[in-house]
This record gives C-alpha cells, structure tokens and sequence, in this order.
C-alpha cells in the first residue's frame, strides 16, 4: 500500500518516524512510552499514562470512539473543539460498557487537553468529562491518580466556564463529604503535579517551541503558573486538619525554593494574586511551617505593600493582615520605618491610587498590629499617619468617587477614635489628643464641608457618633480619670469646631454650599437618629462597641416621605446628653447672631438662607431672642408701627416675624421664598397654640403678599403632618377662601383682556396655587373649604364660557390652558367632586369648545388635546360617581340637547360635523366603559340626542328639491305633481343640511353602541330606533346620490363618513338588515320618492333573493289601490321583480287602461272616491264633465317602468296600448297638450303626457307586429304638436314637469330620427309605402326647423348652462336630437341671417350665417351643446373649399408667400379658445398631463378648444393640395399648430390605454386611444372623453399635417423632442404607418405609366415608372417614428435615366413627401406630374431644380428678361429675401 511518490496529507513535510515520534513525544512528556507496569519511573507513569500503540487502541475501543481520541489529538482547535463535542455526546448516549473501553487512554487526552490555549476546548473537555464520570461512575476510581492533579488545577482555571464546568464535574463525581476523602487519596500525586509545574516546567517543555508562538506559550505558561498555586491554595483549604502534617516535608522542600518567593515579584499580576492567595492559606493552615520561613515571608509580603494593581491588591491586604497576625516578630524581618511605612504613606497620599475601598477598611486592624516600638514617637506617627489620610482625601479620583471617599472618611474616623483610645502616659495623650482634634478631625472636618462633592458622605454621621460614644466614657465616672479625659476631649472639639465655622460663616462672600453643608452637619449632630441622609447608600462601618439596632435600622433602611416631627426632634434633644446640648446650641446662637448680622447689615442673600436653615433645626426662643437682640438696632426703625403694635408682648419669634421676616416677606425683588417660608413655620412652631397661628397666618394672608408664598406655605404643608397641623384651622378658614375666590375672579378677568399686564411665570404661580387647593386632599378631605371650591368652580366655567365666544385668536390660550391644569387635576383626584352644579356646568364648557371647530374657538392643537383630556378624565369620575350614587346627570342631558341643536341648526360644516361626532364618540366610548349602568347612561343619551317625528319631519323638508330632477328625467320616478320642500340651490351652499349632520352623527352613535354589544338582540324597541336611525343616514346618501352636480361640501361629506366608517357596509357587519330593509319598504310605500330610490339601492347593495323581496312587498295585488308611495316603490323595485310577477303588474295594467273611459279615465285603480280622499287628484272642467288624469297616468308609468329593462315579454300587448291611447284622443284630445301654452297646464296633464311620450320609443323599440298607417301618422303627428308645445313655451322650462315634457319630446324625436336612419331593409318593407318619405320631405324637417332655432334661442338666452344644471337637461335632448340633422336641411336653414365686420369670406350668405350662429356655441358651457353643434358643422366641412377653389385663380402669382385663412368664423372661436387655454396650461410643462376634471368650465373651454381643431383638421383634408398649402401658411404664421401641438401633449395621458377588458400592457394588441375610435355622443360624460379627444386630435393631426408636425418638432427643444418621438414611436408611429400602407394597398388611384405596391410587413412603398424606353423604380421606407422622422427613398431598378436626373428626381420625391401636408399616394402624384412635364418639356425651376414648386405645386413661369430662364415665383421671392438682391441667379442682370 502507499508508496513513495504518494500525496502526502497538508503539512506533513517528512515521511512519518516511530522513532522520532518517540522522541517528539519524550521532549513533549519527558518520559518515553513503555509497556504499563515496567517503563521509566512508577511515579511518572501515575500521571501521565503511557498507552501501547494504535493497533491496542484499535482491538480494544469501538470504531466511533476511536476516530474521535484520533481527532482530539490534531493541531487544529476546531477539529479538537468538535472532537471533543462530539467525545461528550457519545459518552452520554452510548451505553457503559462501551465507555469504560476508552477509560485507559482518557487519563493521558485528558491530562494534556485541560491545559490547551484555547478555552473554549477547555471548557468543553470539562463538559465531557462529566458526561464521561456520569457514564463510568465508580469505574473511574483505578485511574483517580493519574487525573487529580490537572481536575484540580482546571478546577482553577482562570477562565471561568471552564472553572465551573470542572467543579461541575468534580461534584458529580464526589459528594462534598467525599471530597477530602478523594484528595487525600491522591494528595501525593497532585503536590508532584503542582510542584512539577511550580519549580521544573517553563514556556517551552508545556509548549512544542517549532509549532507553537512565543507569545502563546508565555501566556499557557502563566495561566498554568497562576492556576498551580490556585490549585495548592485550594487542596490546602479542602484537606482535613489531620493530613496536614503529611503534607509538610513536600512543601517544605517547595518553600525552600527561591523560584517560589521570586513569584513575589512576578511581573504577571494574576501570578502575584495567586501567590499572595497562596501565603494567606499558608498562614490559616501551616503556621509552624509560616513562621519557619519567616525570613522569606515576611520581606516578599510586607515590603509588597505597595503594589497598586487592582488584581494583586485585595489578596495582598489579606495576606498582609493575615502575616502580622501568624507571624509575632514579623517586624524584626523587614525594617518598618524604612521599607514599609513609607510606601504605606505614599499609597495613602495618593488617595489609595483608585483602590480606596480595597485598602482602607484594612487600615485599623493593620495599625492596630502595629507594635509600640515601631509607632514610637507616637504624636509623629499619628500626625503622619492621619496627615497622609487628609492628604489622600483631596485627590482628584478620591473627590470624583462617592464610594472611595467614603472609604477614606470612614478609615480616618475609625483610626481616630483607636487613636484617641491608645493607653499612653498622661502628658502625650493630652498632646496626642490636642494635635487630634486640632490639627487633624477640625481641618478634616473644613476640609470636607469645602468640597461640594464630600458633604454627602459619612463624615458629619461618623463624628455624631463618635462624640455620643466620648460622652457616654465623659458621663461615667471612674477611678483612673477617664471621664476627665474626655470631657476634656469634647470641650476642645466644641471649641474648635465654633472656630472653624465662624471661620467660613464669617465672611461677606461666604460659599453657600459650604453654609448649607454647616447648617446640614448640625442638624445631623443634635440627632443623628432622624436626620435625613442625604444619599442612601450602606456605609461599611467597623464598630468598637456594639452598633445600636435602632441607627442601623435608620441607616439602611428606605427614606420616610415625611421627615421625623420636629417636635419629637426636641423631645429627643431633651432627652440627649447636656454635654451636647449646651454647647450645640451656643454654636447654633452664635452662628445665627453672625448671620443676622450679615443679613441686616449687608443684605446677604446666602446668610439668610443659612439662618432659614438653622431655625429649621433650632427654633427656640432662646435662639429668636439672640437674633431680635442682634436685630433691632439696625431694622428698629424700618418696622413699621402697626408691626410693632401686633409684636408688642408677644414670645420673640412672633416679635422676630413682625419685626423681620415680613419685611423680607414683602421684598419685590425676591425671586426665591423658599427658605423664607421655612422661617415662617419655625416661627409658628415656637407658637404655643393653633389659634395664635391662626391669628399670625389671617394676617398674613390679609397682607399684599405675593401668592407664590401662599402655594409654598401650602405646598409644605401638604408634604409633612407636621407643617400641615400647623396651619391646618388657617386652611380651612374664611380669610384664605375669601382671597382665593377673589384670586380665581382676578386671573380668570386678566386672561380674558386683550392684553396681560402680568408675567406668564406670577400668572402661572397663581394657577398652580388654585390647582393646588382643588385637588390636594389629605385623608379625603380637602384642604379648603367645599363651599370655596364650589365658587371657584364657578368662576373658572364662566370664564372659559367668554373664552369660547371670543373672536380675538390668542388671548385666551393661557388661560384656556391654564383652566384646564386646574379642572384636569380637580376632576382626576378629587372624589365626589362632579356632584356639585358648578363642577357639570364646568365640564359641558370644556365639552363644547373641543366639540366646536378650532377656527371658532382660535384654540391651537395642543390645547384642544388638553381639553379633551381634561373632559375625558371628567367624565370617568363622573360615570364612577353615577354608578355609586344612582343620580341623574345634568352634564349628560344638557349635552345632548346642545349636540342636538348644533346638529339640527344647519350651521356645521365638514370640519365641524367631524369634530362634533369625534367628541361625541368619545364621549360615548367612556359611557359604554362603565359598568353596570352603562347600557342606561349610553341609551339615555342616544335618546336625547335623536329628534322626533315632527323634527325628523322638518329636517325631511329641508333638503332641496333639487334631487328630484334625475330620477324624473331617467325615468326612474314618475310624477304628476309639483314637489314641495326647499328649493335652496345648493352650488352657493358653505354649510351642511341638518338632515345630512344629525344623521351622520347619530348612526356613528348608534354603530358605536352596536360594535360594543351594548343592544341586546331581542330588543325590540331598541332595534326599532336603529334601524331609524340607519333608514334616514341611507336617505341622506340617497339624496345626495341623486343630486346631478353634488358640491364639493357635500363629497367632502361622503370622504368623512368613509373615514369615520360610518357606512352600510359596516353596519350590515354588526347587524341584521332584514328589520331596516322592511323599515326602509314601509316608509317606500307610505311616502314613495327618495324613499324609492333608497329601498331600491338597499336591495341592489344586499342583492336579496327573490323570495326575500316577495316578503318584503308580499303580492302585486298589495300595492292597489295606487298611491304616489306605491306607484315609486313599484317603479323602483320593478328591475327586481321575478318574471311572472312582472308579467302580472302588466297585464293588470293593461286591463286597467283598457276600462279607463271618459268619466274615469285614469284614476289610479278606477275608483274616483279615494282619489278624492287621497287628495292627489287634479280635476280641469271641460264642457261641465269632470275627468280625472291619475289612473292611466300611474297604469302608464308602471308598464314604462318594466319595458325600460326588457325583462318582461309582453310585445304583443304594445299595439293594444297604442290603441287605448289613440281611443282617448279621440275622446279628448285637450287631454293630449299638442301646440299649446303650458302656463294653464295642470301637473297632472303634463304626467301623463309624459307617460304617454316615454311609451312611444319603446314601442317602435320592442314592438314586433306592424303599425297601421294611422298609428304611424298618429305617432309623428303627436310627436311634431309636442315638439312645436316644447318651442313655444322655453319660458317655463324652469319647471320640473315642463322640462321632462320638453326632454321626452325631443329624446321621442331622436327615436323616430333614429329609427329610420337606421331602418333595415326588412324593416322598410313592411312600413306602409310613403311612410318613409313623408317622414324625410315633412317630419324630419319639421323637427329641424322647430329645433335648430330652439337651440339658438335657448344658447342665446343663457350665457351659462353648467353640466348640472337645470337647464342643462333639455339641452342634452335637444342637441341629441339636432345630430339626426342632414346636411341639406342645415343648408336650407331657416335662422336669421347673422355677418360679422370685416369677415373676409368666400361663402355663400345663408352657409357663412349658419357658420356665424353655430361657432360661437363651441364655446359655450355646456357639453350636450358643444357636441350637438360639432357634429352639425362637422357635416358642413367638406363643403366650404371648393368656395376658396373658386377664388383661387384670382390670387396671381404677383403675391408672394400666399396664405389663405381657414373659415373666419371658425377661427376667430380658436383665437378665443387659445388666449382662455394659455391661461389654464401655461403652467404645466409640456410631457406632464393635466388632468381635466368632468363638468368643470375648464373641461367646456379644453372639450370646445379640441373639437374647433377636429372641424379645422376636417376642412382642411377636404381641401385641395395647392389650398392646403395657402392653408397651412396660414396656420404657421399664426403660430395656432404649434400652440395645438403643445397643448396636446399636456392633455394627453403618459399611458394612453384604453380602459376596457383587454387593457393589459403585456398584450401585443393593447388597445389605446388611437387604436379605439372616439364616439361623441351627446349623453354621457367619460371621464376619458378629454384625453381621448386629444389624442384623436394629434393622430388627424399627424396624419393630414405631417409636414407642419415635422417642422414643428425639429424646432422644440431637446426635452420636448425627447418626449414627443418617444411618446409618438410608442402610441402614433405603428398605427398610422399601418394605415398609410394599408391606404395605398386599397388605393383606387389609376396612374398612367405608373404603378405603385405596399409591403407592410417591411413598412415599404415601390412605385414603379414607365415611359417610352425609360424604366424606374422607386423604394420608399417608413422610419420608426413615422411621420416625424423623414421617409427616405431608395433607388431600385432604372434604365434610360442619366445618373444626374435620377438623383434630382430621388430628391424631388423625398421633398415632396417630406415638405407636402399629405399622404405617400399625393406626394407619389405630384412626383408623378413633376417627372410628365419634365418629358413634356416644361424645364426645371434652376433655383430649386424642379418643374413642380415643393409647397405651392406651382410651375416655373416668372422668365429672366435677359437669359430666359423660368423660375417658380415663391423660388424668386426667397432669393431675393436671402441674397438682399434682385439679379437673376444664373446671369446675374437685374431682374425685371
């Protein structure tokens, strides 16, 4: 196998050696592998197991575990990492047997793998190693020895998951109480191991030096270091005290060993922790062994006592304490005053070096170690000692630190008191003591009340204690004198400390931190127990006698809201040692005499606080009476009498209040009152009782004080029992509630002025202080008296009452913001507080202004927020109140009724209607969160809020009428009556319908109520009320639905309720309909109308069945006898009645009509008596005969209603119905209003009338049998006396029922005209014979004539008919009808003629007055009219060139540059057009599309502007090529093509896709506006019909004018270009280049010599010339961007042609086809002319070297006098104008 050429695995550079790997592994190892049992030494082989070799291994361990051992013994850390994973999953789940197989070779992976570098192997060969103990158990016992040793130290391990994770497995493998067992059981084995490692192993026998870096053996080194003597400490802490002794000669020989001291000194910090961790245990275990190596120990630890490593340091101090105290004459091995002291006072000097907290708790039990003889002289030591303290203290780091001057403070303190506790001869201990006190606590204690960041600490405590525990040794007496002693002690502190505090109280710029630190220390030294520590942290204290249980709870316990009384300060003070007392309060005297000395005489500000301060703490009299004696030489004669009268007899600190503190009360410039009101309540605590206090504070109050005192009097007092007490009877007395009243009267007037005289911080004081008395409730009573809070209450809701009604935006904004504070926080915490009157009428204000519009009440967003905040907690309390009350709420009725009258007064707008129903459901939502009680408060108030019968019914009258004109105009509603109700037209109106508000707001409430389940479903009553509530918001939609134009107040409207989800959709989400749709049918057929409408739009929107609809109208028969209710809700419901249902509503219909005779001839069921009672009856007289109109009327408008949806098959019925209504012309005809005046008219005739028109198209639409000749003249004969009915009476078109009758007349006109336009021949034949022409020689005349001068007049009557308005409807039947016009009959016009000045015009008189009455109607408002009138002069176009033919030949060829003007009339309109259209576009760049909208008069200007082109376009392809050119002159030198084309690609859209099935953009066939043809159809309006318009426009445009496009584009500049040929190639190119091709293919053209083919597949034209023997060919290619980019021609096949010619003739066809405004085949013709006259003899223009001019197709005739030559006269003209000569270009002489 193998071989030597064989790869070799990466990195094995030599072929593998047995005996190198035996020599690798003893340099590794130190021993050579040999067999178990015989070997190198036994020792060696007890922890470091030799194994045989792989094919033992392999024999003896399973494959899976063997590939693993394999792995774990590669280079790589992750295979090893992985391995070892992988080694503890297989431990746990294969089963024990298997395991203990790999047992004999765990020993030796295992004592080399716990150390690798890497930690993460490490920590994982702990994991294994206990899935591997948990396995083998018991079983590992035999190899015990060989693994302790390294189990321990990796127990060690300085990386602690892998510590732990050994310990892990060290205690699952022993039980603590085996522990010691196990390890004595190995001790031997581990001391060799750590030893070994201790003394023999370096950097380079743990680590391969070629395989491993220097800097990662050093750091295995020093772990493995720092680990050994971690692993001896801790077999020295667990073995029993018994084996100790066995252990003694090992360790003997290792502390023999200099290398072990040197680890001393180790430049490795971590080593140096172990070490000194190491010697601590020594000590604790071995101090025989300790003291007989004193020599070593003591220098290598004491003389260390400097290391500042933060690592070394904590194991340093133990193993320094712990050596002073083993080892008795430690002090004889080092010199102390020259090696250790010192660097001790340097460590201290430094403040610790930043390990305060580590070395000074140390510091006490060290010095008390410390012998006499070492101390002496005594007072320098300490001097040194406690000097280098202080000196550490003011180092920046200690300052910075609370923690480590905390740590200072507390060592010098304790140190001090040993001091001072030291048993030394009499006269050093007076010296001591004296140099104690004075030189170093007094300077100490300055020290620290200088520095800002150490008053905090513990010091002012630590010396409180101290001094208690010298007075407890002063109090009792003892022989020895010790109580002198220190009574002696406390006199020199006192004394001292007096100095040193006058020191910094007596100076005019003394630190006011410092003077608060004073002030602090004394309160703190007079109790120590109840003063508050400033910060509240544990402070580590070591105590001489035992700690009192008390001062400990004190000081880690939490801080007290309320501090300790200072009543029971002075109880205490009583009880405290007179040995603090006195002298304490001579200080206190003192001090205060000093500062009222300052403060009188220099006006200190920080004195005075600091007396505040004091009195704090002391207020006595004695300490008032120092400061009145101190005080009144210098204020005596500022008091005032009347003070000193109230002062007279009075205790000194009422004296010092009236002589002193109101004076400093009553100073202005003041800012800052606290401390003053501090003094204030000193003051009241010397009082003796509540009454006096009382007497004190009345008059204060009654003082021009200003009211930030009075908040903080009463803020204090809210803070402590103590203060409130105090002034407790004050609070709730008349004097302060009087001023408050006063006050809140005061603030509310000020904010309500224009203009506040007072700053917004005093204004805002003085809120905060009403804030404050009406909400602070202490043990639930309030601070002031109730019936004060009531009139406050008062106050502040008629001020924000004004505030509503202002006008002035601004003013009120603070005090609206301010009085909301004040309720907010009155209503969130005060109980019980919305039973009072005042507090509800409060809240209903707040209520309204966040109800209201922010432009009505000028309140920003901000303060709207914080009202409704305010009412929204408002009500909270006050539902919580009902519920426990059971009252009745005035808030809530009068808010609903107000709600309800803002809704129903039709004064909101959108804005304000949203703002309302926003409030209101909030409102709601915190009703329905109640409990209990909520389904009443929300259902009371729903009720209050909804109007009644006869409101609902006023608010029913209040929509304009305007809605009914739609639904009576499609047909959808028949009626023959004038509607009642308001009239208001409502493009003016700004404001909202009541209807249309009190519905919205309602079914949101309602909706609200429904979504929180708050209606039961069995109801009833409850679901009634919805469902009414519900039924009216449908009418409001409905009615606006029904409005023709809808203002844009009203869209606004339906937006909101989208927002507000205040829909249909979402209330048949939380409920049934069937209830509201029988609702909603019930009132159908009581009131019919818009309630019609609405039921029909409910069924459509539900799509009910059937069966459902059958029980909601149960049968037809139901419905008779007719009503007006009845008659809509069927006509309505028709489209969804099933076929026989319909079939039998006819039928019965029918038969109705056919019993109709002359006495009843239309009551609504035949029975005249409940007309009458009905009152819907009309009665007219004639010949003394009374007839009534309603039955065939409601019968006729019934049967319209189910033909006009084709879903009944009755046509066989249709002529018998003719026939009913002929009989009744016959009978009377004055019922049929033919030629009449309608101004008599009942509205009943004009119904049926109605009826009877609207019948006759359906019966020429769905009739199947023949009429008679007598029904036909019947037909057109009515039809033309109602058309001449509707001429003569345009003055009444204002009326509804005229205006339908005007609309059917003329849509009844356009039937017939378009019956027999489109008749088919089928059809013809079985008309009667002349039917056809009669109706062409006489009716369809007679209708024009009637029309055409309708129209006129009507246009000429109305400047301005917008699309929806009244009018507008007759004018879409007209203009419909008017398209069925001929060109004949508009040429045979009748109107009067009409010329304008100055026209210039070449036709006829009668065709240009037709052109001058109808072109201005391009310009009129109004669509129908606009489009009617195109499609007529549309149909004049191609007749007016030839009148400009004509004249042709009468322009010579003298002028130059000829331009003829397209019809005057014609443009004269696009003149106007453009100057209104440059207007609107001018500012939206060319490429952006304007979107127009529908109805607007911008849509009439642009709908009128594009049709004028279409009709220009028209003409202008009608003309002839020569009048083209005259033409399109015209049309460039005006400059109107290049405004059409700019204005085109603005109405253009960027995408122009036809809105249809198909409209996919992917699709190839996609259709788009150019490939759709454009219908102008007079009824409808698209949405579209602009853009689609427009892009009709640029394809004629393109298409007839490519020449001017072309030059057009090449002018633009090159964002415009970019635009037009992308949008062009896209959209135009490929239709119109298909159409060109095509249009040659279908050509019927003839040339003679000439023949010309199509490819349009390549886009290709070949023409093909012959004449005699000359043959040509001609190949004419489309570009891409057709007709923008030039068509190029190509040569194919030519013979007998000079190569010269031919290239003149390519050139003449490309210029031809470039420059001439028409199509390939003309351009061809004219090419074609160009070449015969060529061969005819005609020669070439020499100035453009063509027979045929380019643009005018002119021949060459002005001749050069000289030479002869012709030349073509526009050629000559631009020769001359370029050249600025008049010489002949070939011969050069002067042209004639």
């Amino acid at each position: 196998m193998g071989g030597k050429n064989k790869q070799r695995t990466k990195g094995n550079l030599r072929p593998s050696s047995s005996g190198r790997a035996a020599e690798l592994l003893a340099k590794e190892r130190g021993t050579v592998p040999g067999f178990i049992g015989f070997g190198t030494s036994q020792s060696d082989l007890g922890y470091v197991p030799a194994i045989q070799g792989a094919e033992e291994i392999d024999s003896l361990v399973d494959a899976d575990f063997r590939m693993v051992l394999r792995k774990l013994s590669k280079r790589d850390i992750t295979t090893k990492l992985k391995a070892m994973q992988e080694f503890g999953t297989m431990c746990k789940e294969r089963e024990a047997e298997v395991v203990k197989g790999v047992l004999p070779y765990w020993p030796r992976i295992y004592c080399k793998i716990s150390l690798d570098h890497d930690r993460r192997v490490r920590e994982a060969t702990q994991q294994s190693f206990e899935q591997l103990i948990l396995k083998v158990k018991k079983h590992l016992a035999p190899y015990l020895k060989s693994i302790m040793g390294y189990w321990l130290i990796a127990q060690c391990d300085t990386y602690s998951p892998a510590a732990s994770a050994a310990k892990v497995a060290f205690e699952k493998a022993f039980p603590s109480s085996k522990q010691p067992e196990a390890l004595v059981f190995c001790k031997d084995e581990i001391l060799n191991v750590l030893q070994d490692h201790l003394l023999k192993e370096t950097a380079d026998t743990l680590s391969d030096p070629q395989t491993v870096p220097e800097e990662e053996r050093e750091a295995k080194f020093f772990r493995i270091l720092t680990c050994s003597l971690l692993a001896l400490k801790k077999l020295l802490n667990m073995l029993p005290k018994k084996e100790m002794h066995s252990l003694e000669e090992k360790l003997m020989s290792l502390l023999s060993q200099n290398k072990f001291w040197k680890y001393s000194k180790h430049n490795i910090p971590q080593v140096r922790s172990a070490f000194f961790e190491l010697i601590s245990a020594f000590c604790q275990h071995l101090p025989e062994l300790v003291r007989a190596e004193a020599p070593r120990v003591c220098p290598a630890v004491l003389l260390s006592i400097d290391d500042s490593d933060a690592v070394v340091c904590p194991a340093l101090w133990e193993a320094v304490l712990y050596t002073i105290t083993t080892i008795e004459d430690c002090w004889s091995h080092v010199n102390a005053k020259k090696g250790v002291l010192p660097k001790l006072w340097t460590v201290l000097r430094e403040g610790g070096r930043g390990l305060a907290t580590v070395i000074y708790p140390n510091l006490l039990p060290f010095i008390s170690k410390v012998p006499p003889a070492v101390m002496k002289p005594k007072l320098e030591y300490f001097r040194t000692f406690f000097g280098s303290l202080i000196q550490g203290l003011s180092s920046e780091r200690a300052i910075a630190s609370p923690s480590e001057s905390s740590a200072i403070i507390t060592a010098f303190m304790e140190c001090l008191c040993f001091a001072v506790l030291q048993k030394i001869e009499e006269d050093d201990q007076t010296q001591i003591h004296q140099m104690l006190i004075s030189d170093q606590l007094i300077p100490f204690t300055s020290a620290v009340l200088k520095e800002p960041m150490l008053q905090s600490g513990p010091l002012f405590y630590q010396i409180a204690e101290m001094l208690s525990s010298w007075e407890a040794k002063a109090e009792l007496s003892s022989d020895d004198g010790t109580d002198e002693v220190f009574q002696k002690l406390l006199s020199n502190f006192w004394d001292h400390l007096l100095k040193m505090c006058v020191l910094h109280v007596d100076r005019l710029d003394a630190d006011e931190k410092s003077l608060f630190a004073i002030s602090g220390m004394l309160e703190i030294l007079q109790n120590p127990k109840s003063a508050t520590k400033p910060n509240n942290k544990k402070f580590l204290k070591i105590r001489f006698t035992d700690e009192d249980e008390s001062e400990r709870n004190t000081e880690n316990g939490k801080l007290t809201e309320v501090r300790k009384g200072d009543s029971e300060i002075q109880a205490d003070l009583q009880h405290s040692s007179h040995l603090r007392k006195e002298p304490l309060e001579n200080l206190v005297c003192n001090l205060a005499e000093l500062s009222i000395v300052y403060v009188n005489e220099q006006k200190s500000e920080q004195h005075l606080k600091f007396l505040s301060a004091l009195l704090n703490s002391f207020s006595s009299n004695r300490v008032f009476q120092v400061l009145l004696e101190q005080g009144n030489d210098a204020s005596h004669a500022q008091a005032e009498s009347q003070n000193e009268m109230k002062a007279h007899n009075r205790s000194p600190s009422v004296q010092f209040l009236y002589m002193n503190l109101i004076t400093w009360l009553k100073e202005d410039w003041r800012k800052d009152t606290h401390f003053l009101v501090d003094i204030l309540y000193s003051v009241l605590r010397c009082c003796n009782s509540n009454e006096e206090r009382k007497i004190i504070l009345d008059d204060l109050a009654k003082m021009d004080l200003k009211w930030i005192i009075f908040l903080q009097i009463i803020q204090k007092a809210c803070s402590s029992t103590t203060k409130l007490s105090l002034v407790s009877d004050w609070l709730k007395g008349d004097t302060l509630g009087e001023r408050l009243v006063m006050l809140a009267d005061d603030l509310c007037h000020l904010c309500l002025k224009p203009s506040t005289a007072s700053s917004d911080s005093a204004s805002s004081e003085r809120w905060t202080l009403l804030s404050l008395v009406l909400s602070q409730h202490i043990k639930s009573e309030s601070l002031i008296d109730e019936t004060f809070i009531e009139r406050i209450i008062d106050k502040l809701q008629a001020a924000l009452s004004k505030a509503k009604d202002l006008s002035e935006a601004g003013n009120t904004e603070p005090s609206v913001s301010f009085i909301c504070d004040v309720a907010s926080s009155f209503f969130s915490s005060v109980k019980g507080c919305l039973l009072m009157p005042s507090s509800e009428d409060l809240l209903l204000t707040i209520f309204q202004l966040c109800a209201q519009r922010q432009d009505a009440t000028h309140l920003t967003d901000l303060l709207v927020c914080k009202l409704k905040h305010t009412w929204m907690s408002g009500v909270n309390s006050l539902v919580h109140q009902l519920q426990s009350t059971h009252k009745q709420s005035t808030f809530l009725i009068k808010a609903a009724l107000w709600v309800k009258n803002q809704i129903q007064s039709s004064s909101l707008d959108v804005k304000s209607l949203q703002m309302l129903i926003s409030a209101v459901s909030d409102l709601l939502s915190k009703l329905m969160e109640a409990d209990g009680q909520s389904g009443y408060l929300v259902r009371a108030f729903v009720e209050h809020v909804t109007p009644n019968k006869t409101e609902w019914g006023k608010l029913h009258e209040s929509l304009s009428t305007e809605w009914i004109h739609k639904p009576l105009l499609e047909g959808r509603l028949s009626m023959n009556c004038e509607p009642l109700g308001s009239s208001v037209k409502l493009c003016d109106t700004t404001k909202l319908p009541g209807h249309l508000c009190t519905s919205a707001l309602l079914s949101k409430m309602v909706l609200l109520v429904l979504e929180n389940a708050a209606v039961h479903g069995n109801d009833d009553a409850e679901r009634k009320k919805i469902d009414n509530i519900i039924a009216e918001l449908l009418y409001s939609l409905q009615w606006i639905e029904e409005l023709e134009n809808p203002p844009s107040l009203l869209l606004e409207y339906l937006h909101m309720l989208e927002e507000m989800h205040i829909t249909y959709k979402k209330f048949s989400t939380l409920s049934n309909t069937a209830s509201l749709q029988q609702t909603i049918f019930d009132r159908s057929e009581e009131h019919g109308r818009l309630w019609s409408l609405t039921v029909a739009k409910v069924i459509r929107a539900e799509n009910t069945v059937s069966w459902e609809r059958r029980e909601l109208f149960k049968t037809t028969e139901g419905f008779l006898p007719l009503t007006e209710g009845r008659l809509h809700t069927l006509q309505c419901l028709s489209p969804f009645l099933i076929e026989e249902e319909k079939r039998e509503l006819v039928f019965h219909c029918v038969a109705k009509l056919m019993t109709c005779t002359q006495t009843d001839l239309s009551s609504t069921d035949g029975n005249v008596h409940f007309l009458q009672e009905i009152e819907i009856n009309a009665v007219f007289l004639k010949n003394g005969k009374q007839y009534y109109c309603n039955g065939a009327f409601g019968c006729l408008s019934i049967l319209n209603s189910c033909l006009n949806d084709r879903s009944v098959d009755c046509d066989h019925l249709l002529p018998g119905i003719l026939k009913i209504i002929i009989s009744w012309k016959n009978d009377n005809e004055d019922s049929f209003l033919f030629s009449c005046n309608l101004k008599e008219t009942s509205a009943q005739l004009l119904g049926l009338n109605i009826e009877m028109i609207r019948y006759f198209p359906l019966l020429l639409k769905y009739s199947t049998a023949p009429l008679a000749d007598s029904e036909w003249d019947f037909i057109m004969c009515s039809m033309l006396a109602w058309l001449e009915t509707t001429s003569e009476n345009r003055s009444l078109y204002h009326v509804p029922l005229v205006q339908i009758f005007a609309c059917v007349s003329c849509d009844l006109a356009s039937a017939l005209s378009a019956y027999f336009e489109a008749a088919a021949p089928e059809t013809t034949e079985n008309l009667p014979k002349n039917l056809i022409g009669e109706w062409k020689e006489f009716f369809s005349e007679g209708i024009h004539n009637l029309l055409l001068p309708l129209l006129v007049k009507i246009t000429g009557e109305t400047k301005n008919a917008s699309e929806g308005s009244f009018q507008n409807s007759v004018l879409i039947s007209l203009g419909e009808a008017l398209t069925y016009i001929s060109k004949d009959q508009l040429l045979n016009h009748k109107l009067p003629p009409k010329f304008v000045a100055g026209q210039k015009t070449n036709l006829p008189d009668k065709l240009q007055t037709l052109l001058n009455t109808l072109s201005p109607l391009l310009l009129f408002r109004a669509r129908p009219v606009q489009i009617s009138v195109y499609h007529m002069l549309y149909k004049l176009m191609p007749e007016l060139p030839k009148f400009d033919d004509e004249n042709l030949k009468s322009y010579g060829d003298e002028e130059e540059e000829l331009a003829l003007s397209p019809p005057a009339a014609l443009m004269s309109i696009l003149a106007t057009q453009e100057l209104l259209l440059e207007n609107i576009l001018e500012c939206i760049p060319v490429g952006e599309f304007a979107v127009i909208q529908p109805l607007s008069d911008e849509f009439c200007l642009v709908l009128g502007y594009l049709l004028t082109w279409k009709l220009i376009l028209a003409f202008f392809k009608a003309a002839s090529s020569q009048l083209r050119v005259l033409y399109s002159q015209y049309l460039r030198r005006t400059k109107s093509l290049n405004k059409l084309l700019y204005h085109l690609f603005r109405l253009m859209p960027e995408n122009p896709v036809f809105s249809g099935p198909t409209s996919e953009v992917s699709n190839k066939d996609t259709k788009t506006f150019f490939t759709e043809e454009l219908h102008l159809d007079v009824k409808g309006v698209l949405s579209s019909q602009i853009p689609h318009l427009a892009c009709s426009v640029y394809h004629i445009t393109l298409k007839d004018l490519p020449a001017m496009v072309r030059l057009w584009w090449n002018s633009c500049e090159k964002r415009v270009f970019n635009v037009v040929d992308k949008f062009t190639s896209k959209y135009v190119s490929s239709v119109l280049s298909s159409q060109e091709i095509s249009s040659v293919q279908t050509s019927t053209q003839l040339f003679n010599g000439m023949t010309v083919k199509a490819r349009s597949a390549a886009r290709e034209v070949i023409a093909t010339y012959s004449v005699d023997d000359i043959f040509i060919e001609l190949i004419i290619q489309l570009p891409p961007n057709y007709p923008l980019g030039s068509i190029t021609v190509e040569s194919g096949k030519r013979v007998g042609v000079a190569v010269q010619q031919w290239r003149n003739w390519m050139l003449q066809l490309s210029t031809y086809l470039t420059h001439q405004n028409g199509s390939i085949m003309e351009g061809l013709s004219l090419w074609k002319n160009n070449v015969d006259k060529r061969f005819e003899g005609v020669e070439d223009c020499m100035i453009c070297f063509s027979v045929i001019h380019g643009s005018n197709y002119s021949l060459p005739k002005k001749a050069c006098r000289t030479c002869k030559k012709k030349f073509h006269s526009a050629c000559l003209y631009k020769w001359f104008t370029s050249s600025n000569k008049s010489t002949c270009p070939l011969c050069r002489e002067t042209f004639f």
